[in-house]
């Protein structure tokens, strides 16, 4: 995956690719076992922490690929 081509670039665009795609991944992961865990009735606490975590790796998949400086400095 190669979604921040930038003239010049390089070796970036493939390490961001390759964020892009653990992000991606580790996302999914959550918001199953979020969802596992509330069908096994899970405390809230539990569920709450999952959903919590996925809102984080939301953001930084957000800020990976709106480009924007928020990405570099986390």
């Amino acid at each position: 995956m190669n979604l921040m081509h930038l003239p010049g670039s390089g070796d970036r665009d493939v390490l961001l690719g390759h964020e892009v795609d653990d992000l991606l991944l580790r996302l999914r992961g959550l918001v199953l076992v979020r969802d596992l865990l509330a069908e096994r009735g899970a405390t809230a606490a539990e569920v709450a922490e999952h959903a919590r975590e996925a809102d984080r790796v939301r953001a930084r998949l957000a800020a990976l690929i709106g480009g924007s400086g928020e990405a570099e400095a986390a």
